[in-house]
């Protein structure tokens, strides 16, 4: 079983993780820092990982955010996020301005922000960048704490 299990991750690896981080980043309830570890700890590019769960992530949150571009109603009938989620994030955008973006990767609420940044109609230049550098900084620690408690580099 362990090793139909290794030799799905390293067969495939990258892909299900392009694929894993992009749903991660949507309101489906999925995670990708279990398959970043695995990956890195099976000798994967630690670089390379941090860079395809990147932008799986952040493609993920473009769609989220595009679906907030399109409005309320698009948001109730597609994601149907919960009107206390959607305050808080308001709030969190007014008090901290677009900063509040490099936080779309915390769970249970970066989802929303990038709701949130589509509704308030912020220009994707700046929801682009943001976003980016706060996932891109979430994977570099997550793989490269992997490859020190391994004792590499």
């Amino acid at each position: 079983m362990l090793e139909s299990l290794t030799a799905f991750i390293v067969d495939y690896g990258y892909l299900h993780l392009f694929i894993l981080s992009f749903l991660a980043s949507t309101v489906l309830p999925f995670g990708s820092e279990a398959l970043v570890i695995a990956l890195v700890y099976q000798g994967f590019s630690p670089f390379a990982v941090v860079m395809v769960a990147t932008t799986g992530n952040f493609l993920g949150s473009c769609t989220t955010y595009y679906l907030g571009l399109k409005g309320r109603n698009v948001l109730d009938r597609y994601l149907s996020p919960s009107p206390e989620k959607l305050e808080k994030s308001e709030r969190l955008f007014n008090k901290y301005g677009v900063y509040t973006l490099l936080f779309t990767w915390v769970p249970g609420i970066g989802d929303v922000i990038t709701m949130v940044a589509g509704l308030m109609q912020l220009s994707f230049r700046s929801f682009s960048i943001l976003v980016f550098l706060g996932k891109f900084g979430r994977y570099l620690v997550l793989a490269y704490s992997v490859v020190l408690f391994n004792g590499g580099f």
